[in-house]
Formats: structure tokens, C-alpha cells, sequence
């Protein structure tokens, strides 16, 4: 059976994991990884770096390059896995709005575990400062079918276990290698 492309969207508030969880099921996979914050302009991440968290209207063009690129992977044969806060349903949307065959993996933990997680993180341009606001304007995937949901506080190789586990047992072709 030929291999499917599709893209593995790794989703949750900054702190979550989502870069090191993407790059571990890319690797796994052996998918392509795409980081979401590398397609951030200059000025969004110094305004974030001021503490100062970015609008909707600000994130919608952000939102639109990132499908537009997991359109050009797909079109490829170039399977890919990406971090990506995906906060609001309406960007989750509109990654799903590309066409391209995708499932979400929502990174979660109660807000202490994360905040202890982002004072231990340095060199990100994403202050700890702007973790209320992340958790003020997540909108929990509930009752999203193509999202599963991996609880962080754990271990990290125990979380990527249950990401795989959960992904392999969700059906659909994850597995296979790049294409």
C-alpha cells in the first residue's frame, strides 16, 4: 500500500513541548519538521519577546503561510510534522481548510507544570510572562475528531510513547517513512 502524505500538527500553549514532541514523531516517522515559530515575522517575535502576545488579525497571515507550506510539503510527497500553538479553533481551521490530510496532537499539563517548564527555558523569544495570556486564549480541542490528547507531565519519552501510540491506534497511514 503506498504511503499517505499527510501532516502531524503538534498543538498546546508555549511551554508544552510542542518543538521537542514534533521533532520526536518527525524522527520517528521519519516526516519532515516544520516549527511554526521560524515562520513568525521579526516583528511579531520582538513584540512577543516584549510581552506584548499577538492578536487574532495578527496571527490569521501567519496562519495562511503555514497551510500554504504544509500545501507545498503535501504536493511534494513530503509528509510533515508541526509545532504549532493552534490556540484558537478558527486557526486550527484553517490549517484544516488547506486540504491537506492532517491530525492534532494536543499538548496539555496543568498551568504550575508549564510555568516551572518556561522558568527553566532560556534563549526563546517567548517570555513566561505571557503564559496567562496563552492559557486565556487557548480553546480546548474538545470534540475535535482528528485531535488526540497527550498529557505532558510526564517523562518526555513517555509522552512521545503515548503521541505514537495514540497516532498508530487512531488509524490512518502515520507510519511508512517519508515519501
Amino acid at each position: 500500500m503506498p504511503h499517505r502524505s499527510e501532516a502531524i500538527v503538534v498543538m498546546g500553549i508555549s511551554g508544552s513541548g510542542k518543538t521537542s514532541v514534533a521533532q520526536a514523531l518527525a524522527a520517528h516517522y521519519g516526516h519532515a519538521f516544520l516549527d511554526a515559530d521560524d515562520v513568525h515575522s521579526a516583528e511579531a517575535k520582538a513584540q512577543m519577546a516584549r510581552g506584548i502576545p499577538l492578536t487574532d488579525d495578527q496571527r490569521v497571515p501567519w496562519v495562511a503561510a503555514l497551510a500554504l507550506r504544509l500545501r507545498q510539503s503535501i504536493d511534494a510527497g513530503r509528509s510533515v510534522v508541526l509545532a504549532f500553538s493552534g490556540l484558537r479553533r478558527v486557526h486550527r481551521q484553517q490549517l484544516r481548510d488547506s486540504g491537506v490530510p492532517m491530525r492534532f496532537v494536543f499538548l496539555h499539563a496543568a498551568a504550575h507544570v508549564i510555568a516551572a517548564r518556561l522558568a527553566l527555558r532560556s534563549g526563546h523569544f517567548m517570555p513566561p510572562s505571557l503564559l496567562q495570556s496563552q492559557l486565556d486564549t487557548l480553546e480546548l480541542p474538545l470534540e475535535e475528531p482528528d485531535v488526540i490528547s497527550v498529557d505532558v507531565d510526564a517523562p518526555f519519552d513517555a509522552v512521545v510513547a503515548d503521541a505514537i501510540a495514540q497516532l498508530d491506534g487512531a488509524g490512518g497511514d502515520v507510519g511508512g517513512g517519508a515519501a
